[in-house]
């Protein structure tokens, strides 16, 4: 394939990264969305999907069926992977790369409100993240109050009410 004949295609993924390949002008959805479940070690990928915007701001899903080129007109080719359908029982699923990339999304709409939460909800999942990325509590390593969370982000607006409320779980 020509250089000529080739986009560069950048796609943001869910763990706040940018993946930038280059695809053929004639390729089809498929092409791309294999490209990016591949860069992931994504085997379960019927839950997913790659969305992109028109000129006008609207959202749409890319068709793994056409050609991109049909579909994305007029707006460089820049695509968020994202979760499409929700399983019904997450616990059917059988990677646990899979139930990773569902709880990145998850935690993106509620950082975006997408997904609004309650005070309650906020502490406890916000709780659970800390202990996801930091372990258990430990007075010497964490010390006292909040500061070892402050950097983190849990809500839309988090207060230090919030704050402290996550600690206190954690």
């Amino acid at each position: 394939v020509r250089p000529g004949k080739m986009v560069r295609t950048k796609v943001y993924l869910l763990e706040d990264r940018d993946y930038e390949v280059d695809i053929d002008k004639k390729a089809i959805g498929q092409g791309l969305f294999d490209k990016i479940c591949e860069e992931l070690n994504l085997v379960e990928k019927d839950y997913f999907a790659l969305s992109y915007r028109d000129k006008e701001d609207i959202r749409y899903w890319l068709n793994t069926e056409k050609k991109i080129s049909k579909q994305v007109k007029g707006v460089p080719w820049v695509f968020q992977f994202e979760v499409k359908f929700y399983p019904p029982d997450p616990a059917q699923l059988q990677e646990d790369l899979t139930r990773y990339q569902l709880c990145l999304q998850i935690r993106r709409d509620i950082l975006t409100n997408k997904l609004p939460c309650s005070f309650v909800t906020h502490a406890m999942l916000g709780s659970y993240t800390v202990q996801s990325e930091l372990g258990d509590y430990d007075p010497n390593e964490h010390g006292p109050g909040i500061d070892y969370i402050k950097d983190m982000s849990f809500a839309p607006n988090q207060s230090e009410e919030l704050l402290e409320k996550i600690a206190e779980l954690h």
